[in-house]
């Protein structure tokens, strides 16, 4: 059964917080269709993270890092997948801004983004191999727990994506500007490609 379930989600909670291509995906998607449109990226995101601790309690985590050329295939296609985003992102930035209000299209490909994103993330799957039995114990469905553990770091992650949606859709008013957009825009769009080409080389 998991143990020591506090610490467990102040890890996540943490873990969630640190800038990387999770949170460059919710700007991206708030700013782009509003927090619909990247509540539909974190459902993604949680699915994807779901699928790691799946994946880590059946032992196929220890078998992609054991094998190199699964490693680097799945390292290479995520950093594929985030450098797309970020071409796209800078790509939209030669249309005009949208201002019309109403339900934002694309909730379909705004959660496969968010699931490839994750899920084209190997360290994911070095975390939950690494780190989730650190917080169970030999008693009780060791494969049941470590998934538990798993739903419970994709709601934790979600929580936080929620929250952060929320606070960048607050600012739409500042960041709906032109100028201010579009530095946005580029902003988060050379970050996806850094990312993606860091994901891709394996730093």
């Amino acid at each position: 059964m998991p143990v020591h379930l506090p610490l467990f989600v102040v890890t996540t909670w943490l873990l969630a917080m640190l800038p990387g291509a999770g949170q460059a995906l919710m700007v991206r998607q708030t700013l782009d269709g509003g927090r619909r449109l990247a509540w539909a990226s974190i459902a993604g995101t949680g699915t994807g993270l779901l699928l790691w601790t799946t994946a880590a309690a059946a032992g196929l985590s220890a078998v992609l890092l054991a094998n190199p050329h699964a490693y680097t295939a799945l390292r290479v296609l995520g950093g594929v997948v985030l450098a797309a985003l970020g071409v796209s992102t800078l790509l939209s930035m030669r249309r005009p801004a949208s201002t019309v209000d109403g339900p934002a299209p694309g909730y379909r490909k705004a959660y496969l983004a968010g699931l490839a994103t994750n899920l084209g993330n190997p360290k994911a799957g070095v975390f939950a191999i690494s780190l989730l039995p650190q917080f169970l114990t030999a008693d009780g469905p060791v494969f049941l727990s470590s998934v538990a553990l798993g739903a419970v770091w994709a709601a934790v992650t979600a929580s936080w994506y929620v929250i952060f949606t929320w606070a960048v859709d607050r600012g739409r008013t500042l960041v709906s500007k032109p100028s201010v957009h579009r530095r946005l825009q580029l902003l988060t769009g050379c970050t996806l490609l850094c990312l993606g080409a860091a994901v891709a080389a394996g730093a």
